[in-house]
């Protein structure tokens, strides 16, 4: 059990470190297209590979009407909030991108309260430590807090709301069809929608395409297919103490790979902001007691 456990601990740190990187992609990848452009292709990539395994099981877990409602639903929220980060990104850099979207591991307790979930004081610890981190963030250290926040930390931040409303959405649909159908669902959803807002409000183009092909392969097979079906496997032997950590250095790796690969720089007072973010992730998923639903759900653990 011990071996399962340490592979699955390196299955979800491989994970976030895909994901990680993932912010340098979407960073690199607006010098060469529009923001629905991209995500019209990565989740068109990430919906043929994980047709594969959606088709091998179908027999098994049949793609069922209940799984396309929901998989559409889902996929609804999941363009909204990617639209969102991928038009902040443009603005934002890459390191800050990582951190407030990771505020969703915290937002989501809180929309889990309309679905009868509780609210530990470990929450609400976490909640109040990324508050006073985002003022570090978007401050200088004066009284003028958030001063600093540009449109695309405010379209970021956006977007971690819709995240989180979206792992709570996963977390009552996963229960009541197939997980790896409910997910090629959405993502073929995203796909659509984004192509077509794509069309109407932005100039795709071949050439754009084919000097962002490597964003969007990596993109497309590294975070949205590959990091996917790792996550959902590892999570089957991992501790949830394991998981809630290693899910949370995806925004570390992302601020990582922000500064070594696209020269993002942070002030002091940034760097303040990310430790104390980051602190409040592990606090909100750390606590003892009980683990809930919207725990499970925000650590992306099958409930």
């Amino acid at each position: 059990m011990r071996a399962a456990a340490l592979r699955a601990d390196a299955l979800l740190l491989l994970v976030a470190l895909l994901w990680g990187a993932g912010f340098v992609a979407q960073k690199h990848a607006m010098d060469h297209m529009g923001p629905f452009e991209f995500n019209a292709i990565r989740y068109a990539i990430g919906t043929a590979l994980l047709a594969v395994p959606v088709l091998i099981r179908r027999k098994a877990s049949p793609i069922t009407a209940r799984t396309l409602v929901a998989g559409t639903a889902l996929g609804i929220v999941m363009y909204a909030a990617a639209g969102l980060q991928q038009t902040g990104i443009i603005t934002a850099t890459a390191s800050r991108t990582a951190f407030l979207t990771g505020i969703y591991v915290l937002i989501v307790p809180a929309i889990g309260v309309f679905f009868r979930q509780r609210i530990t004081a470990g929450h609400i610890a976490g909640g109040v430590l990324a508050v006073i981190g985002l003022g570090l963030i978007g401050g200088d250290g004066s009284t003028d807090l958030l001063s600093g926040f540009t449109r695309g930390d405010w379209l970021v931040l956006g977007c971690a709301v819709l995240w989180a409303l979206h792992v709570v959405l996963t977390g009552k649909f996963a229960l009541e069809v197939d997980p790896l159908a409910l997910a090629w669902s959405q993502f073929y959803t995203v796909a659509v929608l984004s192509g077509v807002t794509a069309v109407f409000t932005e100039s795709p183009s071949i050439a754009g395409l084919a000097s962002g092909w490597l964003p969007l392969m990596y993109s497309g097979v590294f975070v949205i297919a590959i990091a996917f079906t790792l996550q959902i496997i590892a999570q089957k032997n991992a501790p949830p103490a394991h998981a809630a950590v290693l899910m949370s250095l995806e925004a570390v790796f992302g601020a990582v790979f922000g500064v070594l690969l696209l020269n993002d720089k942070l002030s002091g007072w940034e760097i303040v902001g990310c430790a104390v973010m980051f602190a409040g992730m592990l606090v909100s998923q750390l606590h003892r007691g009980e683990r809930t639903a919207a725990d499970k759900i925000a650590t992306r653990e099958p409930v």
